[in-house]
């Protein structure tokens, strides 16, 4: 494993934790396809789903949880929906991840296309007014959170993600959760989901070490940059540019699944 390999991993996972941290996801919607692409288009013999899964789902556990800990002090970080979505989430997120090395690398990618497309529908809903919502009173159904987030969790546990990328549509669409407390609380929500993503990863042997620590670097550097320029940003703006990462990335799994 030489240097040029490990640069090229280091900053894949710095533009893939500043973004997490920008827009309340965990960055395995983007870091999974580029670890996927990325070193083999450079020439470098690359990683497989598996060890691709694995390494994302490491990086997701530091990446949010140094931006949960941006998030601590601004007031939008909610307990009840972190209690409610969170202890669903890592038990879907531990079965996932220990049942995952039960599927082939292409199950493991399909599992990924088929996620990545119901973020994208649910990203184009219109969602108007959510943001004119009380952030300290909220209400929402506390069933069909913890329903959707063990669901999710199961999906995500699979190919080593926390599930923002789709916890975050469902927030802001279903549950009718304002945008800065989705971001925020999203956030601890994945962190929660990482911890059986990772630990499902980790038992298999799924996990390379020495990718997984280049990009856990990166993550405690970029995550909190992003967090912070996060809360600078119009919410309609990161919404937007969630909702494209989305979609590009969805275009591209599907065409190699299907070519």
């Amino acid at each position: 494993m030489d240097l040029a390999f490990i640069i090229t991993i280091f900053f894949i996972g710095f533009i893939g934790s500043l973004l997490s941290g920008m827009l309340g996801i965990g960055g395995a919607i983007i870091n999974y396809p580029l670890l996927l692409y990325i070193p083999i288009l450079f020439g470098f013999e690359g990683l497989s789903a598996f060890e691709v899964s694995g390494v994302v789902a490491v990086q997701v556990f530091f990446a949010t949880l140094s931006g949960v800990w941006v998030y601590r002090k601004g007031g939008y970080l909610n307990r009840s929906l972190i209690i409610t979505m969170g202890i669903s989430i890592l038990i879907g997120s531990l079965i996932g991840g220990i049942g995952s090395r039960l599927l082939t690398e292409e199950g493991i990618n399909l599992v990924y296309g088929l996620l990545a497309i119901l973020a994208s529908v649910m990203m184009f809903i219109p969602k108007k007014g959510i943001d004119k919502a009380d952030h300290e009173d909220l209400h929402y159904n506390k069933i069909v959170a913890a329903v959707l987030t063990f669901f999710v969790g199961l999906g995500a546990g699979i190919v080593g993600a926390g599930g923002a990328f789709l916890l975050v549509p469902i927030m802001l669409v279903i549950l009718k959760i304002p945008t800065r407390v989705t971001i925020a609380t999203s956030l601890a929500v994945t962190f929660i989901s990482s911890i059986g993503a990772t630990t499902g990863k980790i038992a298999t042997g799924q996990v390379p070490f020495v990718p997984a620590l280049v990009m856990v670097v990166a993550s405690l550097i970029a995550s909190p940059l992003g967090a912070t320029l996060g809360k600078k940003i119009n919410s309609r703006y990161l919404q937007g540019i969630l909702a494209l990462l989305i979609f590009a990335t969805t275009i591209k799994i599907w065409f190699d699944i299907l070519y």
